[in-house]
């Protein structure tokens, strides 16, 4: 049956993939975005379905939709350019934002989806990370304005769901990529991918023996809709990739992929860079029947080939932090 969806942070790079599934099953989709970080670009097809509304707002400010069925809270900067570039507006995104699209969930009677991130667990000494490991995270670093926001988010999801019986789904997604990144949110495989295509050297921070692993898009849309779809069952729960590859790895595989003539450089690691992000995602293929399908020079590809199709200049520019060490 066809739903009335709100999705938060509908016109970035989880949100429109997220867009065109729910619209593609034949759902209607309200998108909530301000545009901070994301470009109207990716969002144009959707504008003349009848079943597409688009508010454009920052959920910081108080919004309210009526006749709702499910709320996708993807609204928040995630690359560490953007949520650097105004760390303030970053917290109050997943504190404020998330008390306000509570409220709506609480009186519409909508279910909740919360994304959340690997980052709450920091700079993990466990690894693959478990959804019971409870994080490394340094409250007063560079990064925590979204490590330390993200995992308020989480309390206040919890908190909402114990005393006010709101219906939630939080999910903690690891790094993802794939079409519709943002070429400058300054994340290593949109780094990676932008200085080949460019024939610019490639940034390596450290020795690139750093690990992540790597998911592609359209893996984790299908995560995040089982989970919102699934009865009795509230997360959190981790959504990515078990794959792991070094950050050194990955470079190799996108100078391959572009056939670039782009050297390695090395630059000093970045404060609180963590060394490991894998997913232990036992939870999630038991409880949602899910695992990643699509391998990652396959996925790269794919990438690769969106990046070479873009005109720079349609996007938003670079915040003042676009250059700082990618954080994947």
């Amino acid at each position: 049956m066809s739903k009335r969806i709100v999705i938060t942070g509908g016109g970035g790079f989880l949100g429109s993939h997220l867009t065109k599934r729910l619209l593609d099953e034949g759902n209607s989709v309200v998108c909530i975005d301000n545009f901070f970080t994301s470009c109207k670009r990716t969002i144009e097809p959707f504008l003349v379905n009848p079943a597409y509304e688009l508010i454009t707002h920052d959920i910081i400010d108080p919004v309210f939709v009526t006749e709702v069925d499910q709320i996708y809270n993807m609204a928040c900067p995630a690359a560490p350019g953007h949520y650097q570039f105004n760390p303030v507006r970053t917290t109050k995104t997943s504190v404020m934002g998330v008390i306000n699209m509570l409220g709506m969930a609480k009186a519409t009677g909508a279910r909740i989806l919360q994304a959340s991130t690997s980052e709450v667990y920091g700079d993990p000494t466990v690894s693959p990370q478990p959804e019971s490991y409870r994080g490394n995270v340094n409250p007063i670093g560079r990064r925590a304005c979204y490590d330390e926001g993200k995992r308020a988010a989480e309390t206040l999801f919890f908190d909402y769901h114990r005393e006010n019986k709101v219906d939630i789904r939080v999910a903690r997604i690891f790094n993802t990529y794939g079409p519709n990144m943002h070429p400058f949110d300054g994340r290593v495989v949109s780094n990676f991918i932008r200085q080949a295509l460019a024939g610019e050297d490639i940034t390596i921070f450290g020795e690139g023996l750093q690990t992540r692993s790597f998911c592609y898009v359209s893996d984790l849309i299908d995560g995040l809709i089982r989970l919102m779809n699934v009865d009795d069952f509230t997360g959190p729960v981790n959504i990515g990739n078990p794959h792991e590859r070094t950050i050194l790895d990955l470079a190799e595989h996108v100078i391959d992929l572009t056939g670039t003539g782009s050297k390695l450089v090395r630059k000093p690691l970045p404060p609180d860079d963590p060394m490991q992000r894998c997913p232990n995602i036992s939870l999630a293929s038991e409880r949602l029947g899910w695992s990643p399908e699509v391998d990652l020079r396959d996925g790269l590809a794919k990438t690769i080939e969106y990046f070479a199709s873009l005109d720079l200049s349609e996007w938003t520019p670079p915040t003042p932090y676009w250059e700082a060490p990618p954080v994947a």
